[in-house]
């Protein structure tokens, strides 16, 4: 997740995207009205191992020195996404979120598995994935990335973030107001349009992906 002064943003998608195409799955979009601490540019690479992105590492690094970006917020993590419906997604969402160092193993564990819940209730995620950090960069030591394909914009501003299962029962986690509070920090919440060359609904198991 990318600030990027303004007049500057056009051209650093363009530089972005040129080293992405030598990628084997990318996404360089403008974020959508509504992100929070989302930045101006969500970046998505995928890899088959952790190699591969390493080799690729430095072309991706020359383009972020650029003093247009001011800031970067993103994660390397492991995983495969879970499809849920035959429906492709058109808007893809990431969540970075920090969860208390102090937090007992069993409490974490909750805490996944009631997120992991949360696409049997809310029929427009397409796709999605809970995975583990191995390595963060910003403004918090991001411990879990949160992902979903949705059907469309308003199926994430609509029926995933107004849906009882988001407000009554995961947002415990993230309220400071709330005993159960484990996420302290700011989030990153962002989303952009999902290009149809990005699929991710279908990306094969096994993969290294990069949120930037």
């Amino acid at each position: 997740m990318l600030d990027v002064q303004e007049p500057d943003r056009d051209r650093i998608i363009g530089d972005l995207r040129v080293v992405a195409a030598r990628m084997p799955y990318s996404i360089v979009q403008p974020t959508m009205a509504g992100s929070r601490n989302g930045g101006d540019i969500l970046v998505h690479l995928r890899f088959a191992s952790e190699d591969e992105w390493r080799f690729s590492e430095t072309e991706f690094a020359a383009v972020l020195a650029d003093a247009a970006v001011t800031r970067i917020n993103g994660a390397n993590y492991p995983g495969s996404p879970v499809r849920t419906r035959t429906t492709i997604g058109t808007v893809y969402r990431t969540l970075l979120l920090r969860v208390s160092p102090d937090t007992a193993t069993r409490t974490i564990s909750r805490f996944e598995e009631e997120l992991r819940s949360m696409p049997r209730y809310v029929q427009t995620i397409t796709a999605w994935q809970l995975s583990r950090v191995d390595s963060a960069v910003g403004m918090s030591p991001w411990t879990h990335v949160f992902e979903q394909t949705f059907t469309c914009v308003d199926g994430l501003t609509g029926p995933y973030l107004m849906h009882p299962i988001h407000w009554a029962v995961v947002d415990r986690w993230f309220d400071p107001e709330c005993p159960d509070v484990i996420v302290r920090d700011r989030i990153c919440h962002s989303f952009c349009a999902l290009p149809e060359t990005a699929n991710w609904d279908d990306l094969p198991s096994s993969q290294q992906r990069a949120n930037g």
